[in-house]
């Protein structure tokens, strides 16, 4: 299968796809698509940037093409996503792809009017894309139903995992018909990953298209060691040197965020922050200034790691190390987007070595040393290696083993 239009899909959706100047479907695409139309549960695993909401989007759109529209009130599918940026971006492709077809797309995500929200899920929604919190607060008031809802898509499932959803997913879950599709798409695969699937899809068909973890491809990757104090100074001049590119800069947290993107400011940066403590209409603001250009740095925690797509970003700074190793694969995806090349530089102080070495475990090589030194493995100290060595006292020796456990609880 070579294009969109051997996959089976609408005429009028092939032809969306073909405006939007994409000629040929990505690996997950080809893969998952076909088993989708047959109405298949699936567990998709790739990495972000591998073409993941049109693998789902344009199935779910085929199958509600011509169907009747939906009651007041009422959801036809049901899309999850753990952040508010991936939920608009998800939102903004589904629209694009469905341009033409009268078909009702709405988002809920915290941060904006409940009553709002709830006012546009009245008259009926065909697709709702939603953070699992507000939705649960919007089933409390009783302002929808998912009666007649017959898919699900769980996106980036694994980050959901992550930031403690769980529970909200399998509320969410008991108010859905048992007779419905559904679909789980993830970066990673972590232990719980399995335990999800058994409790939400039936007899799927896994896909997979790349290793989980794997970073995405035209990222040329480096490491530049530097004592915590001169990570700013650093960044000053690795910025300097592409004024008129985009930047990300990830660190790890919201205060961190705000005194960063302050001092860039005032070395003459065009830079914002997002964060979890902004606004929605502050972070969509900063948003569409970073992709317009008029900003040209972007601070960010990890609220920006995934559902970021803007392929114009050239540069993604790891000043802060992840101290989930998985996170570092997702923050360096945010560059290199639609078959584009990109520059990640992660920032090593003598405290992140351990991170860094989580970070090459995962990769399964090191990274390229940009420049600094990198510090020197801990030695144990003479004293604790005899310390070490040394045999139990006799005092511990003699007790009995059972006094030895009361001992030691």
């Amino acid at each position: 299968m070579n294009d969109f239009s051997a996959l089976g899909l609408n005429p009028a959706l092939v032809a969306a796809v073909a405006a939007q100047g994409y000629d040929h479907p990505t690996p997950i695409q080809q893969q998952a698509i076909p088993h989708l139309l047959k109405g298949r549960d699936l567990m998709g695993l790739a990495r972000t940037g591998t073409g993941k909401t049109a693998a789902f989007g344009l199935p779910l759109l085929h199958g509600l093409a011509g169907q009747r529209r939906p009651a007041p009130g009422h959801v036809r599918a049901l899309i999850l996503a753990p952040t508010r940026e991936l939920v608009a971006q998800i939102a903004e492709a589904l629209r694009a792809l469905s341009s033409g077809m009268p078909l009702r797309i709405v988002t809920v995500t915290g941060g904006a009017s409940l009553n709002r929200q709830a006012s546009a899920l009245a008259r009926g929604t065909d697709i709702l894309v939603a953070t699992p919190g507000r939705l649960l607060d919007l089933l409390e008031r009783r302002a929808l139903s998912l009666s007649e809802t017959r898919q699900l898509v769980l996106d980036e499932a694994d980050q959901m995992l992550d930031m403690g959803f769980i529970h909200a997913l399998r509320r969410i879950a008991r108010l859905l018909p048992s007779a419905r599709q559904t679909l789980l798409f993830s970066a990673t695969m972590p232990p719980a990953m399995e335990e999800l699937s058994r409790a939400f899809l039936t007899d799927p068909v896994k896909v997979q298209v790349a290793p989980p973890g794997a970073p995405a491809e035209g990222v040329r990757q480096a490491v530049h060691f530097v004592n915590q104090g001169d990570k700013a100074r650093l960044l000053e001049r690795l910025l300097d040197a592409h004024r008129e590119e985009l930047a990300l800069v990830f660190v790890r947290t919201k205060h961190g965020a705000d005194k960063l993107a302050r001092l860039l400011e005032s070395w003459g940066f065009a830079v914002a922050a997002i964060h979890g403590n902004r606004s929605q209409g502050q972070r969509d603001r900063a948003l569409a200034a970073f992709r317009t250009g008029q900003l040209r740095v972007l601070v960010a925690t990890d609220v920006a790691a995934r559902g970021l797509d803007i392929p114009a970003v050239r540069h993604v700074y790891n000043v802060d190390l992840p101290t989930v190793p998985e996170t570092y694969v997702h923050r360096i995806g945010r560059t290199a987007r639609a078959g584009a090349d990109g520059q990640a530089i992660a920032f090593c102080a003598p405290a992140e070595a351990d991170a860094l070495r989580a970070i090459e475990k995962l990769l399964g090589k090191p990274l390229p040393v940009l420049g600094g030194e990198a510090p020197a493995a801990p030695v144990r100290s003479p004293q604790t290696k005899k310390q070490a060595a040394r045999p139990p006292s006799r005092s511990r020796a003699r007790r009995p083993a059972g006094q030895r456990r009361r001992a030691a609880a």
